[in-house]
């Protein structure tokens, strides 16, 4: 089953100087039991597209196409009918969620709060949600106190998983994580993967979306990969098809900047990519990564590749769009 996918999605800025696509022509589908990684560079539009996905949109954003949960377009549904789905059906651990914690609430008060706009909708009584919360914050390292604390009170890598158990304890069917982990050390990285991982096992969290600008990070966690670049989609597939045999020149780049355990990067060369991504006020013509790529012909600069199909990944690139068994 189809748990949420997205129809020619666009979701620009408008600004005086023009509109920014930050998210330009995207078009996804997440089934249940799995878990979509979304990686590709800072400003690339991952964050933008978490927004646009979960109906969060705020002028100067605006939004074009469908995002469908369930079958269902949530940009057709009533307000309050969204709001009930927020954090049941749909939740966001939002980028910087360490700064997203009303201030003047203790924890248990925000939990309370959460209880109470769901109440239709979830069986749990407020002690047992209580009980949830405490019992999930010692999976991810946080002592049971904190629940009676102030978010002011706490560091900010407790507040960001504060966030995360927040956004979780609704057991939502679909969970898009933005950049979840990127504001911890490398040990509560581990533990806070482990407890997304160990949710999604029991099956309290039936679908998700993990954005990150590492993809070393989606691999631990992600069935499938899709690559965003300047606003796009340029390859997507398997988990283990985009990491082991990446087929785009961008994603071959991100894999190349990669260090490995045990890599002596004495002796190892990391090649990386060259150059800035695009202003997405005025981007390319042709292909968005024409500018950087080291395998571009003229065709690249004037026409926008199609998106193919290559052995089951989708990938949109003149490379591949012109080889013989390639499917458009």
């Amino acid at each position: 089953m189809t748990m949420l996918a997205t129809r020619d999605l666009k979701a620009y800025y408008f600004t005086r100087r023009g509109f920014v696509r930050a998210v330009d022509g995207i078009n996804i589908e997440v089934g249940e039991g799995r878990v979509l990684g979304i990686v590709g560079e800072s400003g690339s539009g991952k964050s933008t597209l978490g927004m646009a996905l979960t109906a969060l949109v705020r002028p100067p954003l605006r939004v074009q196409g469908s995002v469908l949960f369930k079958g269902k377009d949530i940009y057709s549904l009533h307000p309050e009918v969204l709001r009930a789905i927020r954090g049941v059906g749909l939740s966001l651990i939002p980028q910087f969620a360490m700064d997203a914690l009303n201030p003047t609430a203790r924890i248990r008060d925000l939990i309370k709060d959460l209880v109470d706009s769901h109440k239709d909708s979830i069986k749990l009584e407020l002690d047992d949600m209580i009980k949830r919360a405490q019992e999930r914050a010692l999976q991810i390292g946080l002592p049971k106190w904190v629940l009676d604390r102030y978010p002011v009170e706490l560091s900010g890598g407790m507040r960001q998983r504060v966030a995360i158990l927040l956004s979780t304890l609704l057991n939502p069917e679909v969970l898009i994580a933005d950049e979840p982990t990127s504001a911890l050390d490398v040990v509560i990285q581990r533990l806070v993967i482990q407890y997304l991982q160990d949710l999604f096992k029991e099956g309290a969290i039936k679908t998700m979306i993990f954005i990150s600008h590492d993809i070393a990070t989606a691999y631990q966690i992600a069935t499938d990969i899709a690559v965003m670049y300047a606003g796009q989609i340029v390859e997507s597939g398997s988990a283990d098809k985009v990491v082991h045999e990446p087929l785009h020149p961008y994603t071959k780049g991100l894999m190349s900047a990669i260090v490995e355990p045990g890599m002596n990067i004495r002796k190892v060369k990391l090649e990386g990519l060259t150059g800035e991504p695009p202003d997405l006020l005025n981007p390319p013509k042709g292909c968005r990564f024409y500018p950087r790529c080291r395998y571009r012909m003229d065709i690249c600069k004037e026409e926008d590749p199609p998106e193919v199909d290559v052995g089951g990944v989708k990938v949109k690139c003149w490379l591949y769009a012109k080889r013989e068994g390639a499917r458009p």
